[in-house]
C-alpha cells in the first residue's frame, strides 16, 4: 500500500512532472501599450479642457494688466488706444472687450480732452536669466522715456528683479532723454542725463533693460508720425478707459 501512495505522489509532485498548478495569463504588450494610450489621450483630454475653460480668463487679466501699466508709463493719461502701423501709416485698431492685443503694436495715450500726451512702447529681450517684457512711455514732443513697468522677468531673485523692484533705478527712466542713446554706468559713475546708474549686483539685468528700450526705439521711433500728427482719439474703440476716478 506505501509503495502506491509513494506512487501517487510522485505522479503529483511538479518535480516529477506530474500536474502542475494553474499559471495566470500575463498581460499581452499590445494590451499594456492600449491602457497606456488611453490613460495618455484621457490626460491630455483633460489638460486642453482646463487650457481652453481658463483661456478667456488668462487672456482678459493680461489685457487689463498691460491697460494699467499703460497709465503707469503714462502720467498724466486717461484714456489710451491700440495703435498700429498698415501701408505707412500708425492707424487706431479696435479690439473686442477682453481680446488680446496684437503683435507689434504699440498704445497711444490721451488725457481728459482726447488731446494726445504720447505712446506706450512694448518691448523684450534677453535677461540673465530669461526673456524680459516690459513697457515704456515716450513722449514725442521731449523725447523722452517717461516711465518704465516690467511686464514679465525671471531674472535672479533679490539680484535681478530689482529691475522693478529698486524703485530707484525703475525711476530713473521717468524723465530720461534718449539721444544719443541711452547708457547703463556702474552706480555713481552717471554723468550725463541720457545715463542709468547700473544695479549692484545686477549689471547684465540693468543693461538688459536698456538694450530692449534702446532696440525697440530703433525699430519704431523712425515710423512714427511727427508731432502733432498722431492718430485721434477714435469714439468707438473698446480699449478707450478713464481710469482716473
Amino acid at each position: 500500500m506505501s509503495d502506491i501512495i509513494g506512487s501517487d505522489r510522485q505522479q503529483r509532485s511538479p518535480e516529477s512532472g506530474g500536474e502542475k498548478p494553474p499559471e495566470q495569463d500575463e498581460p499581452r504588450p499590445i494590451k499594456l501599450v492600449m491602457t497606456l494610450a488611453l490613460g495618455g489621450l484621457i490626460s491630455g483630454l483633460g489638460i486642453v479642457g482646463v487650457y481652453e475653460a481658463t483661456l478667456s480668463t488668462i487672456t482678459e487679466y493680461r489685457a487689463q494688466e498691460l491697460r494699467a501699466a499703460v497709465f503707469k508709463v503714462l502720467p498724466g493719461v486717461t484714456q489710451m488706444q491700440e495703435l498700429a502701423q498698415e501701408s505707412d501709416q500708425l492707424v487706431a485698431v479696435v479690439n473686442e472687450e477682453g481680446e488680446e492685443s496684437r503683435d507689434n503694436t504699440i498704445y497711444g495715450g490721451y488725457d481728459e480732452e482726447r488731446n494726445f500726451v504720447g505712446y506706450a512702447i512694448p518691448g523684450e529681450g534677453p535677461g540673465f536669466q530669461d526673456t524680459i517684457k516690459l513697457l515704456y512711455g515716450y513722449l514725442p514732443t521731449a523725447n523722452k522715456v517717461v516711465g518704465m513697468e516690467v511686464l514679465q522677468s525671471r531674472e535672479t531673485p533679490g539680484l535681478g528683479d530689482k529691475i522693478y523692484k529698486d524703485l530707484v533705478f525703475v525711476g530713473a527712466f521717468s524723465d530720461l532723454p534718449i539721444e544719443p542713446t541711452i547708457e547703463v554706468v556702474k552706480k555713481g559713475r552717471k554723468v550725463s542725463d541720457n545715463q542709468v546708474d547700473a544695479i549692484t549686483g545686477a549689471t547684465i539685468s540693468s543693461r538688459a533693460v536698456v538694450k530692449i528700450i534702446n532696440d525697440t526705439n530703433s525699430t519704431w521711433l523712425e515710423n512714427l508720425p511727427t508731432p502733432g500728427n498722431e492718430p485721434p482719439m477714435q469714439d468707438n474703440n473698446s480699449e478707450a478707459e478713464n481710469v482716473i476716478q
